[in-house]
């Protein structure tokens, strides 16, 4: 049986492990010679403690790379530790104080795989269409203000890919190529909002800011909707100012393990 030392240090080197794996979460995961470089343990050690953690179901192992990642069932209880509340809940308050500062209708959005999807919207007086419909609704990353706000701000690796994934989805849509997209990307991370009146729904207008998470990545968008005349002029500034505010404001209060930032749907009550 092993000594209480023995275990305080093998916990210790699996937690620094983990750490290593979350570190490198953007790269696909690690090989295990690459991960035991990392944390300075033998390829054996590093191995043997792997197991233990794909045994435990915290780390999982991609079949045809080898490399190894966080599993879902980690993140599942990071959130439920982080954020009891879940992204949703988080946001309404400050989708109804937009709703109420403006007078247009306010839309919470969130990736989901390729797309954009509507997690939350408050509705204005000003009848309008959206891109994405009704709560639920989704749209390919980089067509509307929102989406297109999220998809600028993904690390680049990610969005050349969603940008090759999409640009045969939206070839019908005419101008939306990926001259288009990268231009607009390029616009959208030097000026800091989305605001793109690409003419696909005519007298519409919008506006979008990103939303970050604790750890400075792109959660979600706040996107307001409305008539184009209200976005003209003096106004749109007035309009990007709020929407950066309370964008700022939620970025430190959301959970980069919330469960709804890698499966919106259920955020909705619904499956996939």
């Amino acid at each position: 049986m092993p000594s209480a030392e023995a275990s305080v240090s093998s916990l210790h080197r699996a937690v620094t492990i983990l750490k290593a794996l979350a570190a490198s979460a953007d790269d696909g995961g690690q090989r295990v010679i690459d991960l035991a470089k990392a944390v300075g343990f033998t390829q054996a050690t590093t191995h043997r403690l792997l197991q233990q953690l794909v045994d435990e179901g915290l780390v999982e192992q991609d079949a045809q790379t080898k490399r190894y990642a966080l599993s879902l069932v980690l993140f599942s209880l990071a959130a439920r530790a982080g954020d009891t509340g879940g992204l949703r809940e988080r946001c309404r308050p400050a989708l109804l104080r937009l709703g109420a500062s403006l007078g247009d209708s306010v839309f919470l959005l969130v990736r989901a795989g390729f797309d954009a999807m509507c997690l939350d919207r408050w509705e204005g007086p000003f009848p309008i269409r959206s891109f994405t419909g009704d709560i639920g609704g989704r749209v390919p990353l980089g067509v509307g203000q929102g989406a297109m706000a999220i998809l600028a701000h993904l690390p680049e690796g990610e969005r050349d890919e969603v940008m090759r994934h999409n640009v045969p989805r939206i070839r019908h849509l005419g101008a939306l190529d990926e001259v288009y997209l990268r231009t607009e990307v390029a616009r959208v991370q030097r000026q800091g909002y989305a605001n793109t009146n690409s003419g696909l729904i005519d007298g519409m207008a919008g506006v979008a800011v990103p939303v970050f998470d604790a750890n400075g990545r792109v959660a979600a968008a706040l996107s307001v909707g409305t008539l184009t005349a209200r976005l003209e002029g003096e106004r749109l500034p007035v309009v990007v100012d709020l929407l950066q505010r309370e964008a700022r404001a939620l970025a430190a209060q959301i959970n980069p393990f919330d469960r709804t930032l890698r499966r919106p749907a259920e955020g909705l009550g619904v499956g996939r």
